[in-house]
């Protein structure tokens, strides 16, 4: 392998790795907004445990935390997947990134490599995309809003 490159070679593998880092920017993003996600579950979670331990709780309420335990629990699950997907998203991005600018600097015939990497980097940033919708559903769903009295018209009575 050649591992001298000239100066023009080197600024055109810097350009050729420019691009995956603002997928890679994206997906730090995305790993932020679901950490935070991830921490309200847990802090939600050990809120009706505690409330749950202290014995203090109405049977009919208290089976009403263990459901929304249950969803919490799933609503983790999918957290955790999606964390896992966009990690290995990065990893996939930063191995890309590497690729091509090796293939640019020495002989390394990293064409084939840095396509299936970032595509691979892609597909795992979609299906975290699938997690975190699901998981934004379901805790939609979860969400218990009082009925509000239906105000009419004038024209309606």
């Amino acid at each position: 392998m050649n591992f001298a490159p000239d100066l023009a070679t080197v600024t055109h593998g810097i350009q050729l790795a420019v691009a995956p880092v603002f997928l890679l920017t994206a997906v730090a993003g995305m790993i932020a907004a679901v950490a935070g996600r991830l921490a309200r579950i847990i802090d939600r979670a050990r809120f009706l445990e505690n409330r749950l331990e202290s014995g203090d709780v109405e049977q009919a309420k208290a089976m009403r935390m263990y459901a929304e335990l249950g969803a919490l629990r799933h609503r983790g699950w999918l957290v955790n997947g999606c964390l896992a997907l966009l990690t290995f998203c990065a990893i996939l991005i930063g191995l890309t990134i590497v690729v091509l600018f090796l293939g640019e600097t020495s002989d390394l015939p990293a064409l084939k490599i840095a396509t299936v990497s970032f595509l691979s980097g892609v597909f795992c940033f979609l299906l975290a995309l699938l997690c975190f919708l699901a998981e934004t559903l379901l805790a939609t769903r979860l969400l218990k809003f009082a009925e509000l009295p239906v105000q009419r018209s004038a024209g309606d009575r």
